[in-house]
């Protein structure tokens, strides 16, 4: 069995260097991804820099505790203040009384925020908690760091960056599995007749099955280990783009020997895949009966087996009714980043596995107008044969267009819900009077404390007319978010310094909408917010798109990998063929027209099939942001689906052209 595998290695390298590369690239990016988690939990315990020189850090209040009920009895929950109160006047002074104290900076009241004080932790705290109670907080150690200017700044940072390499991540693993998968399943289709005479030889079933997962099995561990490699060799460059990026904090560093499990996790994580991706295949190539040795034609006819019928039609299924599911229960949850970078996965590999049997009535029912097949030269006969070979060769027509599929359905779904949510949400604060940024916080039932980005705006403001009478001192303009939300209802609120609670009059209700609605108030009720004049939707999107920049990079990274792979595999398998259609009397540039057309026929279905995928998912987030009152304004990304399209274009072209160019010498 080794003597056969190592045989059959190297007498068909070629066909393995697709799944290779592929494979490698993966454990790299997962490896990447590793060191990426692990280098963001070791920036947490960053030395302090604003009282480095202080052994004690002494905080005015920066969170608002509000008592709360917890099944039979209460405890009390927290949330954090915009900014920190000043350290109380009488504890300032017992302070430098008995220590020296530095201090760095003042609050918008003219108070210290922060102060270091050169004492013992435990007397300093028992004098803070007999004069404050726990309004003011005592940090020693690491903790000192969360009064440094940039330490909330850095702390979001990481949670994008978190979100960001996770997302990646995912996309990574979901891609490599589909090429992997896809890469041995058109290997085992185009070595039917090796398998029969091996068959004819003597070779059982299992001994086929074998073979094929011990190539897998040697394919996966050798593109494992360059892919550890290629991880440690990645790892710092990816946290250099991060960081000119604006994602990753400015001393943001990722190096190679920063842990060791990222490693263990790529490499067994690539071997399960190349193994899990032959298995599969392995039990097609197990049912191949000797007969297979003496086949010649072409045409697919079990190109859709049973089981993947099936679970192409369960995936696809699961995907409809999770879409529906979504929409009827919680519209808003379709807003979300990580639901609308989840729910195309599903559908995209339903659509793939049932790809064999989509291709063919598509590719039959294309036709060129006469103005178009003219300036392409395809006169009827070839553009016949074009057709007729797509829909014949239907595992290769669905081997090219599955892989565009998911570059195409990815960069419109993500990059069009984001665009679209991005969209609702500026026309919605471009609605709204212009204000202040504030916060406020309501306690959400008996159970919970929630914060809510406010805005404060001059009396008598009112969004849209929802008040009638205006916006006063004692009023509020609500969203349907709030557990209260009817006019003429009181709410009980506490202000962005903490001061509260206030009961306020509910003066008009704004719809929930995409998230750029926000409860409003008058200045009265918003301490400090004049500091920050002005209005402006929330950051961070460009960092956002950004990343989904990066993690389609990826995916079209291994679109082109596939799709260069598949069409040597497939052309280069095609020397009978196209030495038929030499003898036939068609000339050398007439065969290379027709596998070109062929190859841009499958990548075009490809991209119909992502584009139908793209479709039902930002049908689905319209339909939510109409639900929840936002602005529906779908935003398809054509640029980037127009280069993608190009790019894949131009690969299965040439991969298409080269092995026939050499073909018909």
């Amino acid at each position: 069995m080794l003597t056969v595998v190592l045989a059959g290695l190297r007498g068909r390298w070629a066909s393995f260097v697709g799944g290779f590369t592929a494979l490698a690239l993966g454990v790299g990016l997962v490896t990447v991804m590793g060191l990426g988690l692990s280098a963001t939990v070791g920036a947490e315990s960053r030395a302090p820099v604003r009282f480095a020189d202080s052994p004690v850090v002494v905080q005015g209040q920066d969170r608002l505790a509000v008592e709360v009920r917890r099944g039979p009895g209460t405890a009390v929950t927290t949330a954090p203040l915009d900014r920190p109160q000043p350290v109380d006047a009488e504890l300032l002074r017992e302070l430098r009384a008995r220590w020296t104290v530095r201090t760095s900076g003042t609050t918008a009241d003219g108070g210290p925020d922060a102060v270091g004080v050169d004492g013992p932790a435990n007397q300093v705290r028992a004098l803070v908690t007999r004069l404050t109670g726990d309004r003011n907080r005592v940090l020693t150690g690491p903790e000192r760091r969360a009064v440094d200017p940039e330490a909330a700044r850095d702390a979001r940072a990481l949670v994008t960056l978190n979100a960001l390499l996770g997302t990646a991540g995912g996309v990574t693993a979901f891609v490599s599995v589909f090429v992997v998968a896809s890469t041995f399943a058109f290997s085992v289709a185009l070595r039917r007749r090796e398998y029969g005479l091996l068959r004819t030889a003597g070779a059982t079933p299992g001994q086929v099955r074998r073979l094929l997962l011990a190539e897998a099995t040697a394919v996966g561990a050798l593109a494992s280990a360059a892919g550890c490699l290629l991880g440690a060799w990645g790892a710092p460059r990816l946290a250099r783009a991060l960081v000119d990026g604006g994602i990753a904090p400015p001393w943001f560093t990722i190096t190679a020997s920063e842990a060791s499990w990222p490693y263990h996790a790529a490499f067994w994580t690539g071997l399960t895949v190349a193994v899990a991706g032959a298995l599969a295949a392995s039990r097609r190539a197990g049912r191949i009966g000797p007969t297979a040795a003496l086949r010649e034609a072409d045409v697919d006819t079990d190109a859709l087996p049973r089981g993947r019928a099936l679970c192409g039609a369960a995936l696809l299924l699961g995907g409809l009714a999770l879409l529906a599911w979504t929409y009827a229960t919680d519209p808003a949850e379709l807003l979300k980043r990580k639901t609308y970078t989840t729910l195309p996965m599903p559908l995209i590999t339903g659509v793939a596995l049932l790809a064999p049997a989509l291709v063919r009535p598509l590719a039959r029912a294309v036709r060129l107008p006469e103005r178009l097949t003219g300036a392409m030269r395809l006169t009827g006969a070839t553009g016949m044969l074009v057709r007729e070979n797509s829909a014949a060769a239907v595992r290769r027509t669905a081997a090219v267009a599955a892989p565009v599929l998911v570059t195409v359905a990815l960069a419109g779904t993500l990059l069009g819900a984001a665009g679209t949510v991005g969209a609702a949400r500026a026309a919605e604060s471009a609605r709204q009077p212009a204000g202040a940024p504030t916060s406020l916080f309501v306690r959400d039932g008996a159970e919970a404390l929630v914060k809510y980005g406010a805005r404060a705006v001059s009396g008598g403001g009112t969004a849209g007319g929802a008040a009638p009478g205006g916006l006063d001192d004692r009023s509020i303009v609500v969203t349907e978010e709030f557990e209260r939300h009817r006019v003429g209802d009181t709410v009980e609120i506490w202000r962005a310094d903490g001061s509260g609670p206030v009961r306020l009059r509910v003066a008009g209700v704004l719809p929930r909408g995409a998230g750029g609605n926000e409860p409003l108030v008058t200045p009265a009720n918003a301490p400090g917010a004049l500091e920050q004049e002005g209005s402006g939707p929330a950051g961070g999107s460009s960092q956002t798109r950004l990343g989904l920049v990066l993690v389609l990079g990826i995916a079209l990274l291994y679109t082109v990998i596939a799709l260069a792979n598949t069409l040597l595999m497939a052309t280069s398998a095609r020397g009978p063929e196209l030495a038929s259609l030499r003898l036939a009397g068609a000339t050398r540039a007439q065969i290379l027209r027709v596998v070109a057309y062929e190859s841009l026929l499958a990548t075009a279905l490809g991209a119909v099939l992502g584009l139908a995928v793209c479709a039902l998912c930002l049908g689905a987030l319209g339909a939510g942001l109409a639900a929840l009152g936002a602005p529906v304004s779908p935003d398809l990304p054509w640029t980037a689906l127009g280069a993608a399209g190009a790019v894949c274009a131009t690969v299965a072209a040439a991969g298409a052209v080269l092995p026939a160019w050499r073909l018909t010498r």
